[in-house]
This record gives structure tokens, C-alpha cells and sequence, in this order.
């Protein structure tokens, strides 16, 4: 079997599967968003002033697109592949002649795309409320990509490894969610106490969001080569990882 065409095939079911069913992928993170905006944005934000020099509704922006971008570019993947599994179409996958790489790429490029296309969705809701002048575009998107692998790489883990449906929520749930509301998206780490401000530095959400901050308002609290090396590192390890389960057949071949 042809390689691109096997890729291409993989990318394009996972793009359709999750446009086809946009009321429930698409249009939920319109509408939270929305909330977040109004309630944080425009209802508190007036009270807490600026922060960093950026209104804190400007401030708020980059890390409400970010979290949307981690959680639907994880969701999609880890969903996906699970239901493969689930349904048994995993078997038609792995007696066809297609490489492991070929695999994970394609379910990867689909998180990728939900997860950048859910963070357009956002960014436009946010010109309702504000108007950003994008800093630095190049390592926006950049960033944005790269924080998109590394989740869609970590959902893609996540469902080789869950043997239930409840195995897929437990992570996004009690990892994903909390790591997100503590990475900096709602209040500057130097804010923080002394060893809270320590213990941030632990998560590298908070790296991403600063970093992508950075590119859309020019404001950030991590410097961003160090995010750039970080989340690359994090690319490279799963990568490896997911196409050792994926070879020795965890998960997927019991």
C-alpha cells in the first residue's frame, strides 16, 4: 500500500469525523468561551485592572485559546483511536501494510487539525470582546502546532493504554483540567508566593501558555526559547513512546 495515500486516508477519515458531528465538537467551545470571556473577561477583569501592562481581558485571550487547543486536540485523538479499538477496526489497521509512523501520524494530524481549528473558533469569539494586534505571529502558530502534538500525542498514549471508556476521561479529568487552570491562563506566576511560584514551574502548561501569550500580546513570564526546547523534548518522547506500544502491540493486540 502506498504510504501517502495511506496517510492521507487516515487524516482525512479523522478530519470528517469530528466535522460531521461539529454541534458536538465545534460549536461547545464556542459557547464556554463566550462564558469565559464575559464572566473573567469583562465582569471581573474591569475590577482586577492590568496585569504585565496588558488589560487583564488582553491577558486572559492567548490562555483561554491555548486550553482549547490542548483539550480538543487531546480529546479528538484519545476518543478516536480508543473507538477504533473498541469497535475491533483496530485488526483491519494492523494486517494492512502500513507502518507504525503512518499510524500515528494520521490520527495525530487529525488532533492537530481539530485542535487548531477549535483555537480559530476561539480566537474569533474573542474579537467580540477585545481587539488584539498579534506580537509576533510566527511563534503563535508555532507554538500552537507544537502544543497541539504534544497532547494529540499524549491522547493517542492515553487510549492505547485505557481498556475502558472510563479510562479515557480519568486523565483529561484529573491531569489535563487542573494542569490547565494552574498553567497561568487566568493570573501572571509572579502573582504567586514564593514556593507556589516553584511548584509552577513544574508544569509545562504554564511554559505553552507564556509562550503563546508572548506571540499574540508580547507579554510572558517564561522565556521562550526554554518553551520551544521543552515542548519539543515532550514531542520527541511520546513520539518514541507511542511507536514502541504501537510495535510491540500494547493494548491493541490482546
Amino acid at each position: 500500500m502506498n504510504v501517502s495515500i495511506a496517510f492521507r486516508t487516515i487524516v482525512v477519515k479523522e478530519i470528517f469525523r469530528f466535522i460531521r458531528i461539529w454541534p458536538q465538537t465545534l460549536l461547545p467551545p464556542a459557547i464556554t468561551t463566550a462564558l469565559y470571556f464575559l464572566i473573567f473577561g469583562k465582569l471581573i477583569g474591569d475590577r482586577i485592572g492590568t496585569i504585565n501592562g496588558a488589560s487583564y481581558m488582553d491577558y486572559i485571550v492567548p490562555g483561554i485559546i491555548l486550553m482549547s487547543v490542548i483539550s480538543h486536540s487531546y480529546a479528538n485523538v484519545v476518543s478516536s483511536f480508543y473507538s477504533t479499538k473498541f469497535q475491533r477496526n483496530i485488526e483491519e489497521l494492523l494486517v494492512a501494510p502500513i507502518p507504525n509512523w503512518v499510524i500515528l501520524g494520521g490520527y495525530v494530524s487529525g488532533g492537530i487539525t481539530r485542535g487548531l481549528l477549535v483555537g480559530v473558533v476561539v480566537a474569533l469569539i474573542s474579537l467580540l470582546f477585545t481587539d488584539i494586534r498579534v506580537s509576533n505571529a510566527a511563534i503563535s502558530l508555532s507554538i500552537a502546532v507544537l502544543t497541539a502534538t504534544v497532547f494529540s500525542l499524549a491522547g493517542f498514549i492515553n487510549a492505547i493504554l485505557a481498556e475502558s471508556f472510563d479510562d479515557i476521561s480519568i486523565i483529561p479529568n484529573f491531569v489535563l483540567t487542573p494542569l490547565s487552570y494552574l498553567g497561568g491562563v487566568f493570573y501572571s506566576v509572579d502573582m504567586l508566593p514564593g514556593i507556589w511560584q516553584s511548584i509552577s514551574m513544574g508544569n509545562p502548561i504554564l511554559y505553552m501558555v507564556n509562550a503563546f501569550r508572548y506571540g499574540l500580546i508580547g507579554v510572558t513570564d517564561i522565556d521562550v526559547p526554554i518553551t520551544f526546547a521543552i515542548t519539543c523534548g515532550f514531542i520527541a518522547t511520546l513520539t518514541l513512546f507511542s511507536l514502541y506500544l504501537l510495535h510491540k502491540g500494547i493494548g491493541i493486540k490482546n
